[in-house]
C-alpha cells in the first residue's frame, strides 16, 4: 500500500504535489519523495520519513517545474532504506521517473530477464525499480530520437504482457509528459481528473479522489484496469486500452482499511460502502444474536466510525466515542514490528470511563489482523470498567498472506488462520466476537458499480485473482516479510551502521 500522485499544469507543482502527498499520508508513512520537470532539468527530494519531515522550505524551494510526480511508501518488504524511497529514475531512454503502488508477484523472473536479455542492472530490493526498468526497455524498443504518444502506449502493452500481480503507477517522461497505468485487473487504484485556469487545463493523476478533491481539481474518472492515461506537456489528454484482457476486480480491502472514507474508488463511496458494512454487520447480529443486550457501540477510531455509527443506528443502540486518539501516533497496522505495534496501542488510544463503566460494550474495528490491537483494545475496555467487551468486525476473518501490496506476511501472525471465530474471541479475550460474512462484505461494497464482477478478497478466502500464486512463493514472501526476517534485517543495518561509525 503506496500513495501516488502525477501533476501537469500550466505553474510550479511543488506545493500541489506535496499537499497532495500529505493527504495520501495514510497510504504510508516510511517515506516520500517528489520529483519536478522544469524542461530538460529533474529535482528530486525523497528520503524516509512523513511528507512534513522530509521536505523543508529549502527543498520545496528546489523543485522547479510545471511537471512532477511523488510518492509516499508502506514497505511489504520491511525495508528501512532511504535508497528505496520513491520515486525511481533511470537515464535511458528519454530519462524516466517512476512512482508505484502495489507488488509484482513475478519480481524475480523479471530481474534476471532484465540483466541477462534486456542488458539493465537493479540497485534495489524494490519491485518499483523493476517495473520502471521493464518500462524504459519497452519504450526504449521505438528506436526513435523523438518518441509519440503510440510509443508510450504501445510500451505500457509490453509491461500488461511481462509483468504479473499489481501495480498503479505513475512516470514522468522527461520532455514528454506524465503517464498513469493500472494492471490489467485493477487491483490497486488510480484516478485522474482536471482543472481549468485562465492559462489552459492542468491534470492530476493520484491514487484516491481525495487528493483531486482538496486541490481543486475536478474527478473525471478511475484509470481502466489495463488502461493507460497519458497527460504531454502541451496540456492534451490522451488514453488507450493497452491490455488484451482485463477485468475490474480492485482489492475489497481498500474499502475496508486502506482509503479515505471521503474517497471514491471505481466509481464507489469508500464512505457509502462502509455504512453498507454497518448495516449488514448490525442484520448479522439481529440473526445470530436476537437478543443482545447491548448498551453501547463504540468504534475504535478511525477507519471504523462510519461502520459503527450506522450498526448503532441499525440496532437501536446508543453510540459513543469512547476511545480519544492521539493524532500523532501512526496506523498500528503498517509499523514495522510486533514490539512497536504493542506499544504504539497504548500511546495512541486513550478510553473514557464514563462510556465503559458497568456497560456491555461492543467494540467495533474495520478488520481483526495480527489481533494485538485487538486484545489491547478489550483490555483496555475492561480496564475502564466495562462489564462485558463485545467486538465486531466490519470485516471477515483475515486468515491468508496477501501478495498484492499489503503488509499481511505470514500465515502465522494472523490471528484468524487456522482458527474459529470462538478461537479468535477467545485468543483476545472478548466475552463475544462476530465477523462479517463475506457475501455482505461484496453486496455492501460492490452495490453501486455493476461492472465489477469479482473483488480480489484473497485475505479472507486464499484465492488470487491473477492466478499465479503457488505454495513455494507464499513460502518464499513468509521469509522475507515476517516480523521476523524484519527485524533480522533491522539489525543486519544497526551492525553496518555501527561499523561505518567505528571506522
Amino acid at each position: 500500500m503506496c500513495g501516488i500522485i502525477g501533476i501537469v499544469a500550466h505553474s510550479p507543482v511543488n506545493q500541489s504535489l506535496y499537499d497532495g502527498l500529505t493527504v495520501l499520508q495514510h497510504r504510508g508513512q516510511d517515506a516520500a519523495g517528489i520529483i519536478t520537470s522544469d524542461g530538460e532539468r529533474l529535482h528530486l527530494r525523497k528520503n524516509n520519513g512523513l511528507v512534513r519531515d522530509v521536505f523543508h522550505t529549502r527543498h520545496m524551494l528546489r523543485l522547479h517545474g510545471n511537471m512532477g510526480i511523488g510518492h509516499v511508501r508502506y514497505p511489504t518488504a520491511g525495508c528501512e532504506s532511504s535508497a528505496e524511497a520513491q520515486p525511481f529514475y533511470v537515464n535511458s531512454p528519454y530519462g524516466i521517473s517512476l512512482a508505484h503502488n502495489g507488488n509484482l508477484t513475478n519480481a524475480n523472473k523479471l530481474k534476471q530477464e532484465l540483466f541477462q536479455e534486456d542488458l539493465r542492472q537493479i540497485n534495489t530490493d524494490s519491485d518499483s525499480e523493476v517495473l520502471l526498468n521493464v518500462f524504459a526497455h519497452e519504450l526504449q524498443q521505438c528506436g526513435k530520437l523523438r518518441m509519440d504518444v503510440n510509443d508510450v502506449f504501445s510500451a505500457i502493452s509490453g509491461v500488461h504482457k511481462r509483468c504479473r500481480g499489481a501495480y498503479a503507477a505513475v512516470a514522468m517522461i522527461t520532455g514528454y509528459g506524465v503517464v498513469a497505468f493500472r494492471d490489467p485487473h485493477g487491483i490497486r487504484p488510480v484516478v485522474y481528473g482536471k482543472r481549468v485556469t485562465p492559462e489552459g487545463t492542468d491534470y492530476i493523476m493520484a491514487s484516491e479522489s481525495v487528493a483531486l478533491d482538496v486541490l481543486g481539481y475536478d474527478l473525471i474518472g478511475d484509470v481502466a484496469p489495463g488502461e493507460a492515461v497519458f497527460v504531454t506537456l502541451d496540456g492534451k489528454l490522451h488514453k488507450q486500452q493497452c491490455a488484451e484482457n482485463h477485468s475490474t476486480s480492485p482489492c475489497i480491502f481498500e474499502y475496508v482499511y486502506l482509503a479515505r472514507p471521503d474517497s471514491i474508488i471505481d466509481n464507489i463511496s469508500v464512505y457509502k460502502a462502509r455504512l453498507r458494512m454497518g448495516d449488514k454487520l448490525a442484520k448479522k447480529i439481529r440473526r445470530v444474536r436476537p437478543d443482545y443486550d447491548i448498551d453501547v457501540v463504540i468504534p475504535i477510531p478511525d477507519t471504523s466510525r462510519t461502520s459503527a455509527l450506522q450498526l448503532a443506528n441499525n440496532l437501536g443502540v446508543k453510540y459513543r466515542e469512547g476511545f480519544i486518539k492521539n493524532r500523532y501516533i501512526g496506523r498500528t497496522f503498517i509499523m514495522p514490528g510486533q514490539q512497536q505495534r504493542k506499544k504504539s496501542v497504548r500511546q495512541k488510544l486513550n478510553a473514557i470511563d464514563l462510556e465503559f463503566r458497568d456497560k456491555t460494550v461492543l467494540l467495533v474495528d474495520d478488520s481483526i489482523v495480527r489481533g494485538t490491537t485487538s486484545s489491547q483494545i478489550i483490555e483496555m475496555a475492561r480496564e475502564a470498567g466495562a462489564k462485558k467487551v463485545y467486538f465486531a468486525s466490519a470485516a471477515p476473518p483475515v486468515r491468508y498472506q496477501n501478495v498484492y501490496g499489503i503488509d499481511m506476511p505470514s500465515s502465522k501472525e494472523l490471528i484468524a488462520a487456522g482458527r474459529t471465530e470462538e478461537e479468535v474471541g477467545a485468543e483476545i479475550g472478548a466475552d463475544w466476537l462476530v465477523f462479517q460474512d463475506l457475501e455482505d462484505l461484496v453486496k455492501a461494497v460492490g452495490k453501486w458499480n455493476k461492472d465489477i464482477k469479482e473483488f480480489d478478497a484473497s485475505v479472507f478466502t486464499g484465492e488470487y485473482i491473477t492466478g499465479d500464486i503457488s505454495g513455494d512463493y507464499l513460502n518464499a514472501l513468509q521469509a522475507t516479510r515476517s516480523d521476523a526476517a524484519k527485524k533480522d534485517r533491522r539489525d543486519k543495518d544497526n551492525e553496518v551502521i555501527d561499523m561505518h561509525n567505528t571506522a
